[in-house]
C-alpha cells in the first residue's frame, strides 16, 4: 500500500477494497455461509440463553452439552503480561523521547501489536490443556485435542477476537470516521463564550448519533477557525474533549466505542438512553463551567485588538458535504439498530445474515467515497491514518485481552467489586490510563459473572451495567490516552498553533474539573438512583 493509499482521502484503493468484500459477501451468500452462520448463532443462543443467565453458568451449560460437566478453568494470572505489555506501551511509547517517532507509525503500532498478539496464540496452540468457550457464530465449547499444537485452540481464540468482536467494531468506527470526513463546516463567527458553549452544546449532542470521533472530526476545525483571533483557546479545546470527544457519547452504543462493544455482547441497542439524566447533569454542567470560566475569566483578558479584529473579521458558517453524508450517517444508525443477527429486524420475523451490517455500512462508505465531493475531503485534510491506527492497535487488543476476559469471566467475583459506584470508579481509573473499550470489555465480563440483585441487562445487573458504561465513557476523558478522539483533537490543534499542555499538564485540567463532577454525579444517581 503506497504512502497516498495510507493517508491519502482520494485513493481508489479503499473503494475498490470495499467493492470487492461486497461482491465477496453476494458469493457467500449464494453459498449460503452467512444464513447458516445466523442459524447456528440462534441455535446456540436458544440452548444457552446467554442473555438471561451469568457467564459461569452459560460455561456449564455449554459443557453439558457436549458431555463434559467439569467446571472450566481460567487461564493462569501471567497470560495477561501481553495484554497488559501492550496498553502500556501505548500509554508510554508516545512519552519516550527514544521511542516517540518511531511509535508515529502505524507499522509500527501493528508490529507491537501483533507481536504480542503471536505470544497469547502460542499460549493457546501449546500450553492451554482444558476446555475453552467459543463464541463465534454461537456460544459453543472446545475440548482439547491430545495433540500439540492445539491449532482448534488458536482459531477459536481468532474466532472470538477477530469474527465476534473487532469486525463489528473496526468497520462502525470506519464507517463514521469516513462519512464524516465528507462533511465540512466552514465560516468565522465571533468567538464569544455562548459561541463557543453551542459548539460544545452540538457537540455533545452529536457524539451520540454519529460517535465520538464523527462529532470531534467535524467540529474541531470550523471550532479553532472561529477562535483563531484568540489567543486564550487551550481551555476550549480542552472542554472539547472533555465532552465531544467523552462524555457527550453515552447515549447510543455507536456514541463510544465501549458501548458499542456493549451492544455486541447483547446490551440493547436503545438500553443506553436510560443514562440521559448522567449525560445531561455532566454535560449541561461542563457547559456552565465553561461559560463561567471563559466569560469571567479567559475572555475578559484578551486583547482589545484581537476582540476588534474577531468582530470585523466574521464569515458566516456554511455546511457542504452535508447533502449526500448526513443520510449515509443516518443509514449507519439504522443498520447498527436494525440488521443484529441475533435480533428479529423489528416488525418481521427475520434474523438478518451474520456480517450484512456490516456489510451495509461498508456499502454506505463506498456511496460516500463515490458520490461525495472530493473537494471537501480534501478542504478537510481527510485521511485514514488514525483510523489505520485504531485497527493496527485493537487488532492486537482483543487477541491479547482473551485470557483477561476468561480470568474475569471465572474469577470475577473475587476483585470483592460488588457495587455500581465500585464498578463506576474501577473502570473509570482504568480507563483513564488505558483504552476505555476494552477497559469496558473486562469488567462487563466480571459483572456476567456475579449474581444479580435487580434487574438484569445481557446478563449484568442494570445498576452495575451503568456504573461500568458512566465510568468507561466518561473517565475515557481524564487522560489523553483515554480515549481515541482525545489525542486527535489534541494534534489538529496543535497544528492550528494551539499549545496543548503536555500529559500532565492536561491532567491538571481533568482531575480539577472532571473529579469533583463524576464524584457528584456518582453520589446522585448511582449511590441513590431512585
Amino acid at each position: 500500500m503506497t504512502h497516498e493509499n495510507l493517508h491519502g482521502g482520494n485513493s481508489k484503493t479503499v473503494p475498490a477494497a470495499i467493492l470487492a468484500v461486497i461482491v465477496v459477501y453476494a458469493v457467500t451468500l449464494l453459498a449460503g455461509w452467512p444464513q447458516k452462520g445466523t442459524a447456528d448463532m440462534l441455535a446456540a443462543s436458544s440452548h444457552d440463553g446467554p442473555h438471561a443467565e451469568s457467564h459461569e453458568a452459560q460455561a456449564v451449560k455449554g459443557q453439558a452439552a457436549v458431555g463434559k460437566a467439569a467446571p472450566l478453568v481460567a487461564p493462569p494470572l501471567w497470560t495477561v503480561i501481553p495484554f497488559a505489555l501492550l496498553l502500556l506501551g501505548i500509554a508510554v511509547l508516545p512519552l519516550i523521547p527514544f521511542t516517540e517517532h518511531w511509535w508515529d507509525s502505524n507499522l509500527s503500532r501493528f508490529l507491537v501489536a501483533i507481536g504480542l498478539a503471536l505470544v497469547t496464540l502460542a499460549y493457546y496452540a501449546f500450553l492451554h490443556g482444558t476446555t475453552l468457550e467459543g463464541h463465534w457464530p454461537g456460544h459453543h465449547m472446545i475440548e482439547p485435542s491430545g495433540g500439540i499444537p492445539q491449532i482448534h485452540f488458536v482459531r477459536t481464540i481468532l474466532e472470538n477476537a477477530i469474527l465476534a468482536e473487532f469486525i463489528p467494531f473496526i468497520v462502525l468506527l470506519f464507517s463514521l470516521f469516513t462519512i464524516s470526513g465528507g462533511i465540512r463546516i466552514t465560516g468565522d463567527v465571533q468567538a464569544h463564550p455562548m459561541t463557543n458553549a453551542m459548539f460544545l452544546t452540538v457537540g455533545g449532542l452529536l457524539a451520540s448519533f454519529i460517535g465520538t470521533t464523527g462529532a470531534a472530526m467535524l467540529l474541531i476545525r470550523p471550532l479553532l477557525e472561529t477562535n483563531q483571533e484568540r489567543k486564550r483557546v487551550v481551555h476550549t479545546v480542552v472542554f472539547f474533549i472533555f465532552i465531544v470527544c467523552n462524555c457527550g457519547g453515552c447515549l447510543l452504543p455507536i456514541g463510544d466505542p465501549p458501548l458499542f462493544l456493549g451492544y455486541l455482547q447483547g446490551v440493547h441497542f436503545l438500553w443506553t438512553l436510560v443514562l440521559w439524566r448522567e449525560w445531561l447533569f455532566v454535560n449541561g454542567l461542563l457547559i456552565v463551567l465553561y461559560l463561567l470560566l471563559d466569560g469571567l475569566w479567559h475572555y475578559p483578558k484578551e486583547e482589545l485588538a484581537d476582540v476588534q479584529r474577531d468582530v470585523t473579521q466574521r464569515r458566516r458558517l456554511e455546511i457542504t458535504g452535508w447533502q449526500v453524508n448526513v443520510p449515509l450517517l443516518i443509514g449507519v444508525v439504522l443498520a447498527v439498530a436494525m440488521l443484529d443477527p441475533s435480533k428479529p429486524v423489528p416488525g418481521i420475523n427475520w434474523h438478518p445474515w451474520m456480517y450484512l451490517r456490516e456489510v451495509v455500512q461498508l456499502a454506505l462508505v463506498l456511496i460516500s467515497l463515490w458520490f461525495g465531493d472530493r473537494k471537501v475531503r480534501e478542504a478537510n485534510r481527510f485521511n485514514y491514518h488514525a483510523i489505520v491506527e485504531v485497527a493496527a492497535l485493537f487488532s492486537g487488543i482483543f487477541i491479547t485481552m482473551q485470557p483477561a476476559l476468561q480470568i474475569l469471566g471465572l474469577r470475577g467475583d473475587e476483585l470483592g467489586i460488588d457495587t455500581p459506584a465500585q464498578f463506576f470508579w474501577v473502570t473509570g481509573a482504568l480507563s483513564s490510563v488505558l483504552d476505555n473499550a476494552p477497559t469496558y470489555l473486562v469488567f462487563f465480563r466480571t459483572a456476567q459473572a456475579m449474581p444479580s440483585t435487580g434487574p438484569t441487562v445481557a446478563g449484568v445487573d442494570e445498576m452495575i451495567l451503568m456504573g461500568i458504561s458512566l465510568g468507561a465513557v466518561f473517565m475515557g476523558s481524564m487522560t489523553y490516552i483515554g480515549n481515541g478522539p482525545n489525542f486527535m483533537v489534541r494534534a489538529i490543534a496543535e497544528k492550528s498553533g494551539v499549545k496543548m499542555p503536555s500529559f500532565f499538564g492536561y491532567m491538571v485540567y481533568s482531575c480539577l474539573i472532571l473529579l469533583p463532577l463524576f464524584a457528584l454525579m456518582m453520589w446522585l444517581y448511582l449511590l441513590f438512583p431512585y
